[in-house]
C-alpha cells in the first residue's frame, strides 16, 4: 500500500514527487513480537472517542488478532455506524457513552482508573485532549513516575528492535525525567525478553565536550545509570553511528564497549532528535514504530492518524505485554 502510493505519486505529478532516500517498504507487525504477546490474556483496552474508522478498523484487527479487548467510549451512534460499515459485531463489548473530545478523554481514562480496562488508547481527537485526561490527577493514571514515550522500532523483516525515548511526550526532558525514560526502556527490554539491556545516552559525539550540552549530561546520565540501574549497561554519551554500527565502533576503538554497535535502546536529549529518529527510521529504514507512554498507573497507547495498521496492531501487543496476566489468570 505504502509503495503504491510512493509510486502513484511519482509518477502522477514531479512536483510531489518524494525524496530518493525514502524506503518503499511497507511497515510489518513483528512476528515474534505479537508471538509473545499472545503468552498473555488480552488486555481490555479503552479507546477514547472510538468512532471513527481508524480507531475502529485498529480495534477490529487487534481484537481477532487476540491482542486486545476493545472497551469502545465515545458517541454510541458513530461507534455503531463504524462497526456497521466494518461488519464487525460489537454487542459483547463494553460501550461508554460521552460526548466530544474531552467526555470521551475523561470518560476513557477514568475507566481505566476505576478498574474497567486496563490500558487506555487514543481514538479520534486531539493529544492535548487526552493527555489532559491522562495525567489529570482527579480521573487520570498520574503515579510519582515522569509519563516518558517510548517507541518501539522493529526493522523491515524482522530482527532486534530498538527502543526510542522520547520522542513524542516531553519536549526537553530534565535528567530527573531521563532517569526515569532509562528505568522504563529497561523495564520494557526485559519484558521483551533481553534480560540485561544495552542503553546509549545519545549525543552528537562519544567524548564529553562543554559545548555540546547534550555530551555532559549524557555522560552524567551514564555514571548515574551504572549506580542505580544495575541490570543494564548504560553508556553515554554515544553519537548516532556507534550506537548502530559495529564497524564504526571497532574504527573507533571502541569494539569492546558493551553498549557500542549494539544497543538495545537510546534515550535522545530532547523531543526533536527523538521525532526526527523515529521518523527516519520509518520513512528510510522501512521500520514499523510501535508506541507506548509508560510511568503511569496503566500503559498508555497515543496512536496517531498517520499510523499504519501495523503500528497500531504492534503497539496493542507493547500493551498486553505490558500489562502480563497470564491466559486464565
Amino acid at each position: 500500500m505504502l509503495s503504491a502510493l510512493l509510486n502513484r505519486l511519482n509518477e502522477s505529478d514531479p512536483m510531489t514527487a518524494n525524496s530518493p532516500f525514502l524506503s518503499a517498504v511497507e511497515p510489518s507487525c513483528p512476528e515474534d513480537l505479537i508471538k509473545r504477546a499472545m503468552q498473555f490474556a488480552a488486555p481490555r483496552i479503552a479507546i477514547a472517542r472510538a468512532g471513527a474508522p481508524a480507531p475502529m478498523e485498529a480495534a477490529k484487527e487487534a481484537e481477532e488478532a487476540g491482542v486486545m479487548v476493545p472497551v469502545f467510549v465515545g458517541e454510541r451512534d458513530l461507534i455503531e455506524r463504524e462497526a456497521a460499515a466494518l461488519n464487525w459485531d460489537i454487542s459483547g463489548f463494553d460501550l461508554i457513552e460521552a460526548q466530544g473530545e474531552d467526555g470521551s478523554a475523561v470518560a476513557a481514562a477514568s475507566a481505566v482508573r476505576g478498574g474497567q480496562a486496563d490500558v487506555l488508547m487514543k481514538g479520534h481527537l486531539h493529544t492535548d485532549s487526552f493527555m489532559k485526561a491522562a495525567i489529570s490527577r482527579t480521573h487520570g493514571l498520574r503515579t510519582d513516575k515522569r509519563f516518558v514515550h517510548i517507541f518501539h522500532m522493529s526493522p523491515p523483516g524482522g530482527g532486534k528492535p530498538l527502543l526510542i525515548s522520547d520522542a513524542a511526550v516531553n519536549v526537553a526532558p530534565n535528567m530527573t525525567t531521563r532517569e526515569d525514560a532509562v528505568r522504563l526502556v529497561v523495564e520494557l527490554s526485559q519484558r521483551l525478553g533481553t534480560e540485561r539491556p544495552r542503553v546509549a545516552i545519545l549525543s552528537a559525539t562519544e567524548s564529553a565536550i562543554e559545548s555540546v550540552p547534550s555530551s555532559i549530561e549524557g555522560r552524567d546520565l551514564a555514571a548515574w545509570a551504572a549506580e542505580h540501574v544495575p541490570d543494564a549497561d548504560v553508556r553515554g554519551p554515544l553519537a548516532m553511528d556507534l550506537i548502530l554500527s559495529g564497524e564504526a565502533a571497532a574504527v573507533k576503538g571502541m569494539a569492546d564497549d558493551p553498549v557500542a554497535g549494539k544497543a538495545d535502546a537510546v534515550i535522545v536529549p530532547d523531543i526533536v532528535s527523538g521525532n526526527a529518529l523515529f521518523k527516519t527510521l520509518v520513512y528510510v529504514g522501512g521500520a514499523c514504530a510501535a508506541g507506548v507512554v509508560m510511568g503511569g498507573s496503566a500503559p498508555i497507547l497515543l496512536t496517531s492518524r498517520a499510523d499504519p495498521p501495523a503500528a497500531r496492531l504492534a503497539s496493542a501487543a507493547l500493551a498486553q505485554i505490558l500489562c502480563a496476566k497470564t491466559k486464565g489468570g
